[in-house]
């Protein structure tokens, strides 16, 4: 069992009968939907709100009821990959191109859980480009604007044409090298023009599982002192 599938099956453990549940992104989220679609098969009575039409479609195969986000009070628990996690527990994601839905969904949960292979982890964000959103309209001018926070943007394609979100817009994969304040520059991109998300999830996380030295550790979030443990 590879690394991807451990922290994947693992998060299933945080699931019981009767949760709405965010269905996270990607493939190690794919790992989580597969062993959550065995357990809706045996019985397992739960709702899922899923983070790309990517998602929505394995979600279905799989046999998991999906709900209409206006149509839900709460969701109890958002489930999703990370493509690069700090210390902190602070994320950069948006490697799948979802980074929009799955940051409004991970706002809305009672609890955030995030899972991510051993390769994921940094002492600081960065070494992973930063995907930013940005809407079609005036899209050169705001790469520029972005490019003035110390980056180089890159317009996603797929093949030879810009890759497209769920949400009609484009993607920025920006370079920042090593990101000294996520805080910060989450707060500079947002309030750029044209600037839809950012792949910053900053204070988000409640839950890390992952692997350390071949072994399956969860950390958390300690708001008192601001560390993970």
């Amino acid at each position: 069992m590879n690394e991807k599938q451990l922290v994947g099956e693992k998060t299933v453990e945080y699931i019981s009968d009767g949760m709405v549940v965010g269905l996270g992104t990607g493939s190690t989220a794919y790992y989580t939907i597969k062993k959550l679609g065995e357990l809706v098969r045996k019985g397992l009575n739960i709702k899922g709100i899923p983070t790309s039409e990517q998602t929505a479609a394995l979600a279905v195969e799989q046999g998991i009821m999906l709900v209409d986000f206006k149509d839900v009070k709460q969701i109890d628990v958002a489930i999703d990959g990370a493509d690069e996690f700090d210390a902190d527990l602070n994320l950069i994601k948006g490697g799948g191109g979802a980074l929009l839905r799955e940051k409004i969904i991970a706002n809305a949960a009672s609890t955030f859980i995030v899972i991510a292979d051993s390769s994921k982890g940094s002492v600081k964000l960065g070494a992973f480009s930063l995907p930013v959103e940005i809407v079609t309209f005036g899209a050169k001018m705001t790469s520029q604007k972005i490019a003035e926070l110390g980056c180089e943007p890159k317009l996603r394609l797929n093949g030879n044409q810009p890759f497209i979100t769920d949400n009609g817009n484009y993607i920025l994969d920006c370079d920042f090298k090593q990101i000294e304040s996520p805080v910060e520059l989450e707060r500079q991109l947002n309030m750029i023009p044209g600037v839809v998300e950012n792949g910053l999830f900053v204070n988000m996380a409640e839950r890390l599982i992952t692997i350390e030295n071949g072994v399956l550790v969860e950390k958390t979030k300690r708001i008192f002192n601001g560390a993970s443990g």
